[in-house]
């Protein structure tokens, strides 16, 4: 009796939340590359690939198509666009070490993450069950909950983009007069805000989670 065929590696970058990846890079090149010449369609691609980070997931389970290759394509793209958009607001803002700090943070706790995930056995960066951090289980744990940070820190960046007229934009004048512009403006900044402050705090605890990880791994190995 034949045994099951394993997939070719071809096929594997043929997955259809793979091409989606594919297809969010090629619209994060073109929205940077038109960002200081039409901030409108820089900001509409922006999105759109963001949105489409929901849409891989979503094919990857509809048709059985989850892939350590796509995981870490996914990640990478989410990373780097991250990454682009806050070196961008560092230039635009003062004082712009606020962004390259969270940049930092961003790309050094999700790295840690991965890698930990990885040298534990485990098979996915989302799986914290066992963590001792009611936040970061919630996080990882309820769908509807990080995507409404995820949500408010990507729109808060956009937005953030859209308001700067100049290159040298204080950051606290910029927040202040658009909350004093009107309540709606105000519930909604509050809204991100709140969204965004949470998704630093996750940054935070799941980089220290992610390097107790690998000193834990280290101990054990000497033993």
């Amino acid at each position: 009796m034949a045994g099951k065929s394993k997939p070719k590696p071809l096929n594997v970058y043929l997955y259809i939340p793979n091409i989606i990846g594919y297809l969010r890079i090629l619209m994060n090149c073109v929205a940077f590359a038109v960002c200081f010449v039409d901030k409108k369609l820089f900001s509409l691609l922006y999105f759109v690939s963001f949105v489409c980070d929901a849409l891989d997931g979503w094919f990857a389970r509809k048709f059985n198509q989850a892939s350590t290759f796509g995981a870490v394509l996914d990640m990478v793209t989410d990373r780097v666009s991250t990454a682009c958009l806050l070196v961008i607001l560092s230039q635009v803002y003062r004082p712009g070490l606020v962004f390259l700090s969270l940049l930092a943070l961003d790309i050094s706790s999700h790295w840690l993450q991965m890698y930990s995930t990885f040298l534990v056995g485990k098979t996915s960066h989302k799986d914290v069950k066992d963590s001792s951090s009611w936040l970061f289980r919630l996080y990882y744990g309820n769908r509807m909950f990080m995507g409404y940070c995820c949500v408010s820190c990507e729109v808060l960046y956009i937005t953030l983009f859209l308001l700067a007229r100049k290159e040298t934009e204080s950051l606290i004048d910029v927040l202040v007069n658009t909350a004093t512009a009107s309540w709606i403006y105000l519930v909604l900044l509050a809204l991100l805000l709140f969204g965004w402050a949470i998704k630093q705090f996750v940054n935070v605890i799941q980089m220290k989670t992610a390097a107790d990880a690998c000193v834990l791994y280290d101990m054990n190995k000497k033993q």
